[in-house]
């Protein structure tokens, strides 16, 4: 019995998560889900324009548009012989992933030193982990003028960071958090019978860390990056608003929000790719877990 279930699981795994079939049926259902938003988007609208409703707020063309017209604004210029906006989110997307990824990094490889030094040393754990917590606790929009501009007058060697590096540090403050957290649970999840065998083998701390304690910190590890990968974006483009950077998404929400009144189908526009721009650091994240999470064939069946 054991030797013909052994080989179902790995099956089983490879049916749902490479086949043909699998990434059809995920295709399909991710359609699925975007027709059905679309149409509570249209009905909602519908509704409360035909009957009136004021609650929670007024609907018409300005606060809530058709979803075609947002998404056939992002092939409309800018402006007379400007760009298409397509076009123009296009580069202003690349350059806030470029702040985004390196506080993405920056943010990550903090969080994992820091997670395991609390997770190593209890006494960091509690002094120092309501301090962590308590950093989440002030709003982002009153930290980033803080850290761009502040950051604009230190000098180091005659060197000044430049402004997309200052908002790096914001999506770098949203990012090192969650993977704190989750490399003290994840580091302190490896098997204690495990522990004990390896240093009954003479094996140093240091090897037990990297040997088994991180491999068990990796499914902790990347449930954090997925949310980082997210966060990032946003602070990212929070991070951009203080520095008056037009670059960035942050710098095109601003411009096209002082002519929403008029044009409010490009602002709409501009956060449809910016919910893009998270959604592919998330896809990413996803990949790479696919790629360095080896889960036991029973955890996939």
């Amino acid at each position: 019995m054991s030797e013909m279930a052994a080989p179902r699981s790995p099956a089983r795994s490879s049916r749902g998560l490479s086949s043909p079939r699998g990434v059809l049926a995920k295709t399909a259902m991710t359609l699925l889900v975007l027709a059905v938003l679309w149409g509570f988007w249209e009905a909602y609208r519908w509704t409360w324009m035909r009957f009136g409703f004021g609650w929670p707020f007024v609907v018409d063309e300005i606060t809530m548009p058709h979803l075609h017209d947002i998404v056939g604004a992002l092939f409309e210029r800018t402006n007379t012989g400007g760009p298409l906006l397509i076009d123009y989110l296009f580069h202003s997307a690349v350059f806030t992933a470029k702040e985004a990824i390196v506080g993405f990094v920056m943010g990550a490889t903090f969080g994992f030193v820091l997670g395991a030094f609390v997770a190593r040393f209890v006494v960091l754990q509690r002094g120092l982990m309501p301090y962590v917590v308590a950093s989440q606790t002030i709003p982002i929009l009153a930290v980033a003028p803080v850290v761009v501009v502040g950051l604009g007058s230190l000098t180091v060697f005659g060197w000044t960071p430049a402004d997309w590096m200052r908002v790096s540090v914001i999506a770098a403050y949203l990012t090192f958090f969650p993977v704190t957290v989750n490399t003290v649970r994840g580091l302190q999840s490896a098997d204690p019978a495990a522990v004990e065998l390896m240093e009954s083998y003479a094996a140093g701390e240091w090897a037990v860390f990297w040997k088994l304690r991180v491999p068990s910190a990796l499914p902790y590890l990347f449930t954090a990056f997925r949310i980082s990968a997210t966060a990032c974006v946003v602070g990212a483009i929070i991070g951009e608003l203080p520095s008056s950077i037009q670059d960035g998404l942050g710098g095109a929400i601003i411009n096209f929000n002082q002519y929403y009144a008029l044009t409010p189908n490009f602002l709409w526009a501009t956060n449809l790719i910016a919910a893009a721009l998270g959604i592919v650091f998330f896809l990413a994240v996803v990949v790479a877990e696919k790629l360095f999470v080896h889960r036991p064939p029973e955890l996939l069946a």
